[in-house]
């Protein structure tokens, strides 16, 4: 008995040994982390360029509108459209290939971003022009840059600019940015765009309601749901005397006795009457 279990014992180890030799290990390959992409030099931007162990190398220039800046020894240099780290390069091989310094670590430094700018206007909170630091700016960091928008803007931003020479507009919805895959739809910002955020859209309420007057339309409000930001009717309103006042398409003004799960536009007055009972 005790040769059978170790022929057994002796056959299964075989086994193991041969399908762990057959067995091929499927190395892990983890994806490469995306580089971020660097800031573009530009006109305007004032720079700090210095030499390692050279400080008479050192100098604090304004990148010209042509994208030149004048290096001592080098002349005029075209750094205008290139990164920091290429525009180090430019200058380092400058230098050495004209044997000024052997071994140059140029190091450079952005004091001011005037070359890069966005403007964001309308309902924020810090309207004005911005610097893009960063190359690649989207729209949720560049209105956070501006304090967000205001209570009294809308979640429409209209983006104008250019793209490849030709001009650019796009309406983006913020609300849908944050919604699940929306971060796709965050849009790149770049150099000279203009970012409008418009007033928030408003229906007007007036006649026999608690609370009358302006107030924001929300996405899909009912006439139902607008008269209860209201405050509701008062005891001498009535249903039966409820009337929407829409804006036609011709400028026309069109009066409706409409039911109280309508959906209200932007601009629509509604009006209460009082009951004659």
């Amino acid at each position: 008995m005790a040769a059978v279990i170790t022929f057994i014992l002796s056959a299964l180890t075989a086994l193991l040994l041969a399908t762990g030799a057959s067995a091929q290990v499927v190395p892990v390959v983890k994806p490469a982390a995306a580089t971020p992409a660097e800031y573009m030099l530009g006109s305007g931007d004032v720079l700090r360029v210095l030499v390692f162990q050279n400080p008479d190398l050192t100098l604090e220039t304004r990148v010209t509108e042509t994208g030149l800046v004048s290096y001592p020894l080098l002349g005029n240099v075209r750094l205008g459209g290139q990164s920091v780290t290429a525009a180090e390069k430019i200058i380092a091989d400058g230098l050495r290939n004209g044997n000024f310094v052997k071994n140059p670590q140029v190091t450079i430094v952005v004091l001011q971003v005037r070359g890069n700018q966005v403007s964001v206007l309308g309902q924020v909170n810090r309207p004005g022009r911005y610097p893009l630091e960063v190359a690649d700016m989207r729209l949720t960091d560049l209105l956070a840059t501006a304090g967000g928008t205001a209570t009294s803007g809308a979640d429409l931003v209209v983006v104008t600019g250019k793209r490849n020479g030709q001009p650019f507009r796009q309406e983006v919805d913020l609300p849908s940015l944050f919604a699940p895959g929306g971060a796709t739809k965050d849009l790149l910002v770049l150099n000279g765009d203009t970012v409008w955020v418009d007033r928030q859209p408003l229906v007007y309420i007036y006649g026999e309601v608690q609370r009358p007057g302006p107030m924001r339309l929300e996405r899909g409000m009912t006439l139902m749901q607008a008269l209860a930001t209201g405050g509701g009717l008062t005891q001498r309103g009535t249903e039966k005397g409820i009337r929407v006042h829409r804006k036609a398409a011709d400028g026309s003004t069109k009066v409706m006795q409409t039911v109280l799960d309508a959906r209200m536009e932007d601009g629509d007055v509604v009006y209460v009457r009082e009951s004659l009972f």
